[in-house]
């Protein structure tokens, strides 16, 4: 299973976008104008969740999955840029890496909010995505095949989210990561979730976001081998392999200075269910 790429973002609401549409003065905080942002919203829709061109992308977490030219099996997670990095730089990098390697694309709910979000502050930043947005126009050998296959259409296996995919594009029979990952017995989400992050911003937790990030792209990889084992993408005794690979590689990871969290991480791989490990 080489050339995939695992992606999920975190969000907090956009400031200064809502500064500019409300017409709100410069003397009022940015978190004053998101919290009554956040209280209008569910006043309105009974949920502080804010429309998708209103989310400000903090972080950006990867697995990459592929074979090295010299055929090494190569495996790395982290979170693009730095803590320091800008938004635009976060996202120039992620579409910078599928520039590179036209990588296969999996996600979990990316096709209804991650990549959402992505085109909108892509836009909004001036980002570069060629790649990306490839459709076989050209008509070139390089991209014909992306007429038939390609990131953009949700039809297509370029890039594939697997919550949808699994629900048979049914929003109705969506479930959510956390749960499913735990019941194919990986450690699921870690640290946080989704509505913790904006607190975790202004308290100074970017390496905790960061974190939390990166733990749900790996399990996304892993349920993402489950589902190549189910459809017969591997036999069962290479997804024993690739699942054990992983657990090799977190180790590694665990032991450099910022990683300690990867050890609880494998700490919570389940051991009680006959058909996970």
């Amino acid at each position: 299973m080489a050339g995939v790429l695992v992606f999920d973002i975190e969000t907090i609401p956009d400031a200064a976008g809502i500064r500019r549409l409300e017409n709100i003065p410069d003397s009022v905080s940015d978190e004053e104008v998101v919290n009554q942002a956040l209280a209008l919203r569910k006043e309105k829709t009974g949920s502080e969740f804010m429309p998708l061109h209103l989310h400000k992308v903090v972080t950006i977490s990867c697995v990459i999955r592929r074979t090295t030219k010299d055929g090494a099996p190569q495996f790395k997670v982290g979170s693009l840029g730095d803590a320091g990095s800008s938004e635009k730089e976060i996202i120039q990098a992620f579409f910078d890496l599928i520039e590179k390697y036209t990588p296969q694309l999996v996600s979990w709910n990316g096709s209804g909010f991650d990549l959402p979000v992505l085109h909108y502050r892509a836009l909004l930043n001036g980002v570069v995505s060629s790649r990306y947005w490839e459709m076989g126009e050209s008509g070139d050998s390089d991209s014909r095949d992306f007429k038939w296959n390609n990131y953009i259409s949700r039809y297509h296996m370029r890039h594939i989210d697997l919550m949808d995919l699994l629900a048979k594009f049914s929003g109705r029979a969506n479930a959510p990561l956390d749960a499913l990952a735990k019941l194919c017995g990986f450690p699921g989400k870690m640290g946080m979730d989704g509505g913790q992050v904006w607190q975790g911003f202004l308290d100074g937790k970017i390496k905790e976001i960061r974190d939390y990030c990166e733990t749900d792209v790996v399990n996304t990889y892993l349920v993402y081998c489950r589902f190549q084992r189910m459809r017969g993408g591997v036999s069962p005794e290479e997804y024993d392999e690739e699942i054990q690979f992983v657990k090799n590689e977190l180790l590694k990871e665990s032991k450099t200075p910022n990683g300690a969290f990867w050890q609880e991480y494998l700490n919570n791989f389940s051991t009680d269910l006959k058909d996970s490990l």
